[in-house]
């Protein structure tokens, strides 16, 4: 019959496994993270290609897409690494899902190239294709994100998340910049999306530094220039607050685009400082739990050389040392049995209070993930009812988050209490996350 001890080694031969495969989701987040970066900046040169008609930045993107080539290689050998493991993955469902969705986006990158290239799409019409492969490679992060069964991990990956996803409204923020500059022309619309852009960034930038700890946060603050920032700033008053329709000055899109890059560029640096932090706790995590195990089954085949009753120890209080029947008044030269398993039982309570702490400060980590799920029911549900694109839906949401000064989160949670209102199919039915 097993013991306690069996159990508690099966639980650790099962820690380790959520650890070693939590290594390799955290690999492909630092490997996407680099695609992610590599795309942002083949957005932004794309945008000041076309809207100036071809002029300006054509070599600049020949060398982005070739260096886009090579990342998208290292993530998809991530992917088909990932697949291998199917079987021990505990969120496999959706991540692989995400996965699913993605890969199409990725077997279309060259088509689009080749129309940005002949000058067939607006700024905007590229901007939206690339916003939409970005958003899937990020939604597989999220999944990494929810999957992740320890705290500390977690807590890791929900700042890198709410990083990546900052720093991508960083490159819209850029590819939307270098449009208008490059163009010549900006309006209201344009204006209103810019400033939505700011502020999303800085929201998901509090929740990153929130989940981060002060050290990176530090960091990120300490990789800001005041004089980056002061220019950045400058630029951004001259396009946003100019009366819609005023000429700018074409001059000025190169001067964005390269002090937008020079701020995108200290992100990623900052995101793979994330990604080594996350791989090197995982190993720390794994290797401790490899000893506990170790240890453990060096005391369980002590336990099986011992005798003694170890059932009675859960019932039975710590005999005195000068109490009839001790093994010390008995003379007993092995008195390890009952205080051994006696520290068996102690080490499973332990592993049971470890557990549930854990549980609760996962609880605590998942609620900043859940703003997220509430925003895609919102659109899952607008999409259901209004026969909108996810497009449309966020639009709506956004919109109506700017017209009425409120957090996006704040509209998706009113959009989720009138869902039984809403005309069209029932709320039953709308898609959820």
């Amino acid at each position: 019959m097993k013991s306690g001890l069996s159990f508690l080694m099966a639980a650790l031969r099962c820690e380790i496994d959520a650890l070693e495969q939590l290594a390799r989701t955290s690999a492909l987040v630092g490997t996407i993270g680099r695609l992610v970066h590599a795309l942002q900046r083949e957005r932004g040169i794309s945008n000041v290609l076309l809207a100036s008609r071809g002029h300006r930045f054509v070599s600049q993107r020949s060398e982005q897409i070739a260096e886009c080539l090579r990342v998208e290689e290292a993530v998809r050998a991530s992917f088909d690494q990932l697949e291998a493991d199917a079987g021990r993955i505990g969120n496999g469902a959706r991540l692989f899902s995400r996965i699913a969705w993605v890969l199409p986006g990725l077997e279309g990158l060259p088509e689009l190239r080749r129309r940005v290239g002949a000058l067939e799409l607006s700024p905007a019409e590229a901007t939206a294709a690339f916003v939409k492969l970005i958003a899937g490679l990020l939604a597989v992060v999220f999944e990494a994100a929810d999957g992740a069964t320890d705290p500390e991990i977690s807590r890791q990956l929900v700042a890198m998340f709410n990083f990546m996803q900052g720093k991508e409204f960083a490159g819209q923020e850029r590819a939307c910049g270098a449009a208008a500059f490059a163009s010549g022309l900006n309006d209201s619309a344009r204006q209103q999306q810019w400033l939505h852009l700011i502020e999303s960034q800085e929201r998901c930038f509090q929740v990153f530094a929130e989940f981060s700890g002060a050290r990176i946060a530090e960091l990120w603050r300490s990789s800001q220039s005041p004089a980056q920032l002061a220019e950045q700033e400058r630029l951004r008053r001259i396009a946003c607050a100019a009366p819609a329709g005023v000429a700018l000055d074409t001059e000025l899109s190169q001067t964005w685009f390269d002090c937008c890059s020079r701020r995108i560029d200290a992100m990623q640096s900052i995101e793979e400082r994330l990604a080594a932090d996350l791989r090197r706790i995982c190993e720390q995590k794994t290797s401790q739990a490899r000893a506990e195990l170790q240890a453990h089954d060096a005391l369980l085949a002590k336990l099986a050389r011992e005798a003694g009753t170890p059932a009675a120890v859960f019932f039975d209080e710590q005999p005195a040392a000068d109490a009839p029947g001790h093994p010390q008044t008995m003379g007993s030269a092995t008195p390890y049995g009952r205080q051994l398993e006696r520290s068996i039982l102690e080490m499973v309570q332990e592993q049971s209070h470890r557990l549930q702490a854990m549980s609760d400060e996962l609880d605590t980590v998942r609620a900043a993930l859940n703003e997220r799920k509430l925003v895609e029911r919102a659109k899952g549900l607008l999409m259901a009812h209004r026969r909108l694109s996810e497009e449309e839906a966020h639009k709506m949401l956004r919109q109506t988050a700017m017209s009425q000064n409120r957090r996006l989160v704040d509209v998706a949670e009113s959009v989720l209490s009138m869902a039984e209102y809403l005309p069209g199919e029932p709320a039953s039915r709308a898609p959820r996350t």
